[in-house]
């Protein structure tokens, strides 16, 4: 069960960043676009603060973290990321 301190990763993840991506788009940025696009402005602002709630958390396992939370859906290491750099790229493009 995932944890609901995280509800807007938990969106992204369950819904758009998953298995299924390819119908949203091809790219992390493609991809990201359509949850702004489908979402709120507060649900991004939420999704920013969980991100470094998350990170600050388990900031001596954060790969490990991420994995047992998300890797069933997700991994950022074939779209050439680790979790933080990943991280990284999320909180810019939804700060854009």
């Amino acid at each position: 069960m995932r944890n609901s301190e995280y509800r807007e990763l938990n969106q992204l993840f369950g819904v758009y960043l998953n298995q299924d991506f390819d119908i949203w788009g091809e790219t992390i940025p493609a991809i990201v676009s359509c949850y702004k696009r489908d979402s709120p402005v507060a649900d991004h602002k939420s999704m920013l603060a969980e991100t470094e709630r998350f990170e600050k958390k388990h900031q001596h396992d954060l790969d490990v973290a991420f994995d047992q939370m998300y890797g069933h859906e997700f991994s950022p290491v074939p779209w050439g990321h680790t979790t933080a750099s990943f991280f990284e790229k999320l909180k810019r493009l939804l700060s854009e």
